[in-house]
């Protein structure tokens, strides 16, 4: 049985959508943390002869993200040189992206990313599906208004011109940010959603796909956790199983990747880290992209639900994917299972 298909604890479970609090993150706040040491230290590194790597491991994995913005502004104070600059100029590759990224605030990370996607020829759909999926209004508001700061356009404006069809439109709606977050549940209106939805797909000849739509990117996570539970009593399939019967593309990709999150986010996200090393060539970005963005919200689930999902641990599939000064952020940022 898959994880995905067990919906006997989900009513009950937390969810990384509407968690406020940090702790479930891999990196915290270092204690007794010295910010002209971490300048002076990092200057060494990269004014030297040859930039000493380990020591920008070692200062910007220990840190958080609200430390490395005070050390990113006290470098440019101390030495009137920005600090991404100074990274992007002496790291490169795998290693260089994911320095920048652990100095960027979250918001501008996540808005960063989002433009690498629809940035030059063909959009990167699977990127902006598990950005969008999986993260919570607040996280979208901080990812908009970085993006308006740094393209001074809107996020949805832009994305109205790369995407378009039905993925498109529920893609628009995530974006917008304004899932209903009230944490009642309305079981009749659960019930009604069930049916409408078992209505549009399983029990016709072609699929309404508006109706999915519109209720999957739209309700809150425990009315459609609610929801979930009563498709599969009138349906005997999961939604997710009939979202994967009805639909293909770009659009059922999107709406299984909502239904998962609305279950689980962590292990979703556990699911991506794993494509991201399976097979030939690991696709780095989006292992960085994971890492990083999610060491101070869920990272801790992630690993639980990847030993899960997988039976071993992250830090050791990692250990035989990634190597050299980038393999040691990514591992630093994941920790050892104790």
């Amino acid at each position: 049985m898959s994880v995905w298909d067990d919906l006997d604890l989900l009513l009950d479970s937390p969810s990384s959508l509407t968690v406020t609090s940090n702790t479930k993150g891999t990196m915290k706040d270092k204690a007794n943390f010295k910010v002209e040491e971490d300048v002076s230290a990092l200057r060494k590194a990269i004014e030297g002869l040859g930039t000493t790597e380990k020591t920008l491991v070692e200062v910007l994995t220990q840190r958080s993200n609200a430390q490395r913005q005070l050390i990113a502004q006290a470098y440019e104070k101390a030495t009137g040189r920005k600090l991404v600059a100074d990274l992007k100029g002496d790291t490169h590759g795998d290693f260089e992206d994911v320095l920048v990224a652990l100095v960027t605030p979250p918001g501008a990370y996540d808005s960063q990313e989002v433009i690498r996607a629809i940035k030059g020829a063909g959009t990167t759909e699977s990127t902006l599906t598990e950005i969008f999926a999986s993260r919570s209004n607040g996280q979208i508001k901080a990812l908009s208004d970085a993006y308006l700061a740094e393209t001074g356009k809107s996020v949805v404006h832009d994305l109205q011109s790369e995407v378009s069809g039905d993925y498109g439109k529920a893609l628009l709606i995530l974006a917008e940010g304004k899932r209903d977050e009230s944490t009642n549940v309305d079981a009749a209106k659960a019930k009604a959603d069930a049916k409408a939805l078992y209505e549009a797909g399983e029990k016709k000849w072609g699929t309404d796909e508006a109706k999915f739509i519109d209720i999957l990117c739209h309700r809150s996570v425990p009315q459609l956790r609610q929801t979930l539970v009563e498709y599969k009593t009138i349906s005997k399939k999961t939604l997710q199983e009939s979202i994967e019967g009805e639909m293909s593309g770009a659009l059922e990709d999107l709406l299984v990747a909502v239904v998962k999150c609305v279950k689980n986010v962590p292990a979703y996200l556990a699911e991506r880290i794993f494509k991201s090393m399976k097979g030939a060539g690991t696709d780095e970005s989006t292992l960085t992209r994971i890492l990083v963005s999610r060491s101070e919200i869920d990272l801790l689930d992630i690993r639980a639900e990847y030993k899960k999902l997988f039976g071993f641990t992250l830090y050791s599939q990692l250990e035989g994917e990634v190597s050299g000064s980038y393999g040691e952020v990514l591992k630093r940022l994941c920790g050892q299972d104790g």
